[in-house]
This record gives structure tokens, C-alpha cells and sequence, in this order.
């Protein structure tokens, strides 16, 4: 499945074009008969959930910190693009306790690929790269230090995280995507693991999955991965702000209560019952 891809490559050919990101008002989906509640069933840290309409869909639970507290089920959930979902799909991502969907793409992206709404979840975009010439889709290098430098996409990265907060809070999951679910989604995933205290070898073997999900290597920009570009954004980060602590703080403004809410709603302590 090349559909992202093949359209990341369309548009770095229409660089030219001039697009500006319009505000979205959150818009909610309403319910279809849900399926009946389950637990969602973890296997590995960071397992692909298999859906008919992506190939990188996976949860963030399993993951373990250094103080051995572990991701929980049914909070995180990162993707690629939702404009093939299935039927199917709807319900196993109900399976998931969804409640909120993040669109990390620009406004073009959103056009030529528009997701399909989830039933009874809300709908967010936060645009990463939108305030960047339309060549950052595709020149990853500079796109990773964007990540970190640019004040529109910093705003965007705060804003999910502090959505993952609240949601968390409620009980239900955030699901945040992008194209490829590789790059912008990557990054995320990256800064959230970081700030609950997974260490830096787990958070690069996932990033590093999304070659395995996407059949591709670290030589094909539009679908693998490159550890450097992770580590060039994580060095940026600390070059910029002095650290990645101060990143998070000062650059993407979690306070110190954001950040113990993130923990006190995404992990279970060393040795409790999974699950909240």
C-alpha cells in the first residue's frame, strides 16, 4: 500500500503550489451500533493493530520505563492516513476506546487524502508543516529540524499532547496521524515516550518499525525511516533549547503538571493491574 507515498510525490512535483492552513473547528462523528466493550490484547510494546485501510497502525502500549511502569491499552494509538478505512476498521478501532482523531497533515495533504470520520470520535487537525514551503514533505532532514525550530509545528505537537491529556483523562484514546504515519507521527510518538520515561534504544526501535510496517528502507525517503533524522531532531532540540527537557517545557508548553498528567494517565506503576 504506496497510496501516501505516490501522493507525497505528486506534491513535492506541484511544489509551486501555494496552499494556507485554514482553522478547523473540531467536528464530532456520531455513533454507529458499537461493538461490544473488549480489552485490547498487547502482545509486544508498540504492536501493529491490523486494519484493512493502513499498513502503520500500531498502539503505544507495552511500552516499559525506567522505573518499570508500563504504557497502558486503549490511550495512544499512532497511524498513517484514514481515507481507506473499512467497516471492519471502524470496529476495531472502537475496540480501542477511541475518542479523538489528530490529523498531523496540511491542508493539501488533507484535500487529496481526506480521512474517513471514525463513529463517535471528535476530529482534530493540527497542522505540523503547513506554515513550510511544500517541499519539507519531502526533504526529511530539514523537515526533522523543523520539527523542532518552527513555531507552527511546535504548536502543533503541544496542542496533541495536551489533547492526549485531556482524553486520557476521560478514559478514551487519541489516535494521531499523518500520511505515512512515519515522520510528523514518529516525532510525536518519539516526544511522548521520552517525557513518560521509556528510554531512547525502545523509542528508536519503534521509529525505526515503520520500515519494517511500510516493506521500505532507510534509503527511501517517501517511505522509511533514517535514525539520523530522529537524532538530528532529538540534537536540535537540545541545541535549541538546552535541552530536551526545556524543549518540552519551554518549546512545546507542557507545564510540570501536564507531565505528571501524561504519566498519571498513560502508565500503570511497576507491579499493578493493567488497566484503568
Amino acid at each position: 500500500m504506496r497510496r501516501s507515498a505516490t501522493m507525497l510525490g505528486a506534491m513535492a512535483a506541484a511544489a509551486a503550489i501555494v496552499t494556507t492552513p485554514v482553522a478547523l473547528t473540531a467536528t464530532t462523528t456520531p455513533a454507529l451500533a458499537a461493538p461490544a466493550a473488549t480489552q485490547s490484547s498487547v502482545t509486544q510494546a508498540g504492536a501493529r493493530i491490523a486494519l484493512d485501510g493502513t499498513e502503520n497502525t500500531r498502539t503505544l502500549a507495552g511500552f516499559r520505563t525506567t522505573d518499570g511502569s508500563v504504557v497502558r491499552a486503549n490511550r495512544v494509538l499512532r497511524s498513517d492516513d484514514l481515507s481507506t478505512l473499512s467497516p471492519a476498521d471502524f470496529a476495531r478501532l472502537q475496540e480501542q476506546r477511541l475518542g479523538v482523531v489528530v490529523d498531523l497533515r496540511t491542508g493539501l495533504e488533507r484535500t487529496l487524502q481526506p480521512d474517513k470520520a471514525v463513529p463517535d470520535t471528535r476530529a482534530e487537525w493540527f497542522d505540523v508543516l503547513g506554515a513550510l514551503p511544500l517541499t519539507s514533505l519531502v526533504d526529511l532532514s530539514s523537515s526533522y529540524r523543523a520539527f523542532v525550530t518552527d513555531p507552527a509545528a511546535r504548536a502543533a505537537f503541544g496542542a496533541t499532547l495536551h489533547t492526549i491529556e485531556a482524553t486520557a483523562a476521560d478514559g478514551r484514546a487519541v489516535l494521531y496521524h499523518c500520511s505515512a504515519g512515519k515522520d510528523r507521527t514518529g516525532w510525536t510518538t518519539a516526544v511522548l515516550l521520552t517525557i513518560l520515561g521509556v528510554d531512547r534504544e525502545q523509542v528508536e526501535a519503534d521509529f525505526l518499525a515503520s520500515n519494517t510496517y511500510r516493506n521500505a528502507s532507510p534509503a527511501d525517503p517517501l517511505n522509511g525511516v533514517d535514525i539520523d533524522w530522529l537524532r538530528t531532531a532529538f540534537r536540535t532540540a537540545d541545541a535549541t533549547f538546552g535541552s530536551f527537557d526545556n524543549y518540552v517545557r519551554d518549546g512545546l508548553g507542557l507545564t510540570a503538571s501536564d507531565i505528571d498528567s501524561l504519566r498519571t494517565e498513560l502508565l500503570d506503576p511497576a507491579g499493578a493491574p493493567a488497566g484503568k
